[in-house]
């Protein structure tokens, strides 16, 4: 009975001793970088998400899948600007990059009587991109750029333009 009890009782530790072992997978944060114009002006940048303080999301951004808001930063006679495309209005703005925050201009848009659900697409998009821009690379290393104000947060995968 003696050896049984010890056998037992060495393999429960070499179990014991395995499962310490174990090793978890791990996660990568995303790693944020600072914003430039040059990384601005890398992609374009296509809305993936955006959702309010709430978490619920802004579904007026989301309305037509096949043309989702595409900010678009490059550079015109010697300005910086950006285009905000696939909204019913043509709308856009001069920007800058001041101690890696980006500071947008007066947007100037078109002003056509959009029907619904454009209409809201065009007020939503006013609204995302006023705020906080941060950029960062995830663990796929798909550059995204994040839009943060205080009433959502918008998240774009940088795309090749």
């Amino acid at each position: 009975m003696k050896n049984t009890t010890k056998v037992m009782m060495a393999g429960v530790l070499a179990v014991g001793t395995l499962a310490g072992c174990q090793t978890s997978p791990t996660v990568t944060a995303p790693v944020t970088q600072p914003i430039t114009v040059n990384t601005l002006q890398s992609y374009d940048w296509q809305l993936v998400d955006a959702k309010r303080a709430n978490g619920q999301k802004v579904a007026q951004l989301f309305f037509d899948p096949a043309k989702p808001l595409t900010l678009k930063f490059f550079k015109d006679s010697g300005n910086d600007r950006v285009t905000f495309a696939n909204t019913c209005n043509n709308m856009g703005a001069s920007y800058t990059v001041v101690n890696g925050n980006v500071v947008l201009g007066n947007v100037l848009s078109t002003m056509m009587a959009c029907p619904e659900p454009q209409a809201s697409f065009d007020t939503a998009t006013m609204a995302t991109v006023q705020g906080k821009y941060s950029f960062s690379t995830g663990a796929n290393n798909i550059p995204m750029l994040t839009i943060t104000n205080a009433n959502q947060v918008a998240q774009f995968k940088a795309v090749n333009k």
